[in-house]
This record gives structure tokens, C-alpha cells and sequence, in this order.
């Protein structure tokens, strides 16, 4: 599932299409695709891990679920989900959700919740966390979109294991200094996370994703499903502190 730098990412390989009239709508999305054809795109815009097309007075919600993709003048031998095509160009998305909105997304999204925003409030998310139930665990916490929006199971056991925390640690018993530090860090890796798929290299710079040794301590890391959510992470029983 694409998270939130790999939505800031496609947001600006579609700038281009910005301010151009859509000229023909297809695809097997259950929405009203007619709707959409001769109107100009104002606005292509990211919240955590939606990819919003805004037209005037509505909007398209898109996620990429756990397999989404998509083509920038290209197209897959698969039926797209959308396809639209401008004077010169298309962009065709595939397994995703798609849903119109109507509104205006700055009266519907909060981006300081947004960790790729400018706008990002660490602040607030901070008085979220100490507004929750204490026992709840942080692989849980981190994964909350109404917090960490754009965080995904990359980016959760990446902070995790830089900030030394186990992922089934309870947030209210994580110190002061240290629930700062996991917010800061939210933000921190998920613009290096950023930086590195860029330039193609995310994967090199996994310590913990994926891998079966810490580069700390060198024993053997732990991978099991953990928290409500029930995603995969990875974790050192040495390196990270279990806070109870």
C-alpha cells in the first residue's frame, strides 16, 4: 500500500495535466466518469494516503489500496479503474478506490494531520496521542490516519526501531521526551522516505523492513503481527524498549 511520500510523488508527476481540460473519461469506476469530460483539473492534491483531482465544486477521492498502480501516458494490458486523456497525454489508474466527492477538500481535509504537508502540526499530534486510551499500543497509534496521516507499515517500523521503542509499547507510558521524539521522527523518516524513493533507493536504506538482523546488535529480529491493526513488524527485543 503506497504511503504518504509515494502520494506526494505521484501528485507531481501529474502537475503537468494542472489547469487542462479532460477530454475523454473511461474506465470501471463506479462513479460518474461523464461528469468529469471537457472540465479543467484545478488542483491535484495529497492527504496521507489519498490522491485528490480537484475539478470546481467536487473532487476525486482516489486510494491506492494495497495493490494500486498507475500509467502516465502508458497503459497496462489490464482495463483501467480510470482513464483520463487530455490534448497530449492521459493518466490511467488501476485497483484502486475511487470515489467523487463533492465540496471543496480544503473544507473537508485537516493538513496538519498530513505528515507530508507543509502545514504539518507536530504540536497537535502530540495532544492527540496523550488523549488516548493509555493502553493502547504505538505499531496501533502510529498507524491512526486521524494522527499520522500517511504513515503506513514501512514507515511505522522505521520510526520505531530509530527511536528504540517496541511496537508493543502502551503510548501512555511512553516517557514525555520520549513520545516527542516518535512524533519528530514521523515526520523526519517519512521525508526521507521521500528523499530516497526519488532517487529509486528506499530499499537501501531499510534497517529494519524486511530484514532478518540488526544492524545494532547483530541477534536476530523479531517478525510477528502485533496490535489491533494486525500489520507485520519487525523489531529487536534488545534494541527497543518495551515501555508498560
Amino acid at each position: 500500500m503506497p504511503e504518504g511520500p509515494s502520494i506526494v510523488i505521484l501528485k507531481e508527476e501529474l502537475e503537468s495535466f494542472k489547469n487542462r481540460k479532460v477530454l475523454k473519461v473511461t474506465g470501471n469506476a463506479k462513479i460518474d466518469l461523464p461528469r468529469i469530460t471537457n472540465l479543467k483539473i484545478i488542483d491535484f492534491k495529497s492527504w496521507g494516503k489519498h490522491f485528490l483531482i480537484c475539478f470546481d465544486g467536487f473532487y476525486l477521492r482516489i486510494h491506492m489500496l494495497m495493490f494500486g498502480t498507475y500509467r502516465v501516458n502508458e497503459r497496462k494490458e489490464m482495463a483501467p479503474r480510470m482513464s483520463l486523456v487530455f490534448n497530449k497525454g492521459e493518466v490511467n489508474f488501476y485497483t484502486c478506490s475511487i470515489k467523487l466527492m463533492e465540496g471543496d477538500v480544503n473544507e473537508v481535509y485537516d493538513w496538519e494531520k498530513d505528515i507530508m504537508s507543509p502545514e504539518w502540526n507536530a504540536s497537535k499530534a502530540e495532544a492527540a496521542l496523550k488523549k488516548l486510551k493509555k493502553r493502547i499500543m504505538v505499531c496501533d497509534v502510529l498507524l491512526d490516519q486521524e494522527i499520522f496521516a500517511g504513515v503506513g507499515n514501512i514507515i511505522k517500523n522505521e520510526v520505531l526501531f530509530r527511536t528504540n521503542i517496541h511496537p508493543e509499547s502502551y503510548v501512555g507510558s511512553l516517557p514525555k521526551k520520549k513520545l516527542k521524539e516518535l512524533v519528530k521522527d514521523a515526520r523526519d523518516y517519512s521525508l526521507l522516505f521521500y528523499k530516497w524513493k526519488k532517487i529509486f533507493q528506499l530499499k537501501k536504506h531499510w534497517q529494519i523492513y524486511r530484514k532478518n538482523i540488526c544492524p545494532v546488535c547483530k541477534t536476530s529480529f523479531k517478525r510477528t503481527y502485533v496490535g489491533k491493526t494486525n500489520r507485520l513488524s519487525f523489531f529487536c527485543n534488545s534494541c527497543q524498549v518495551l515501555y508498560r
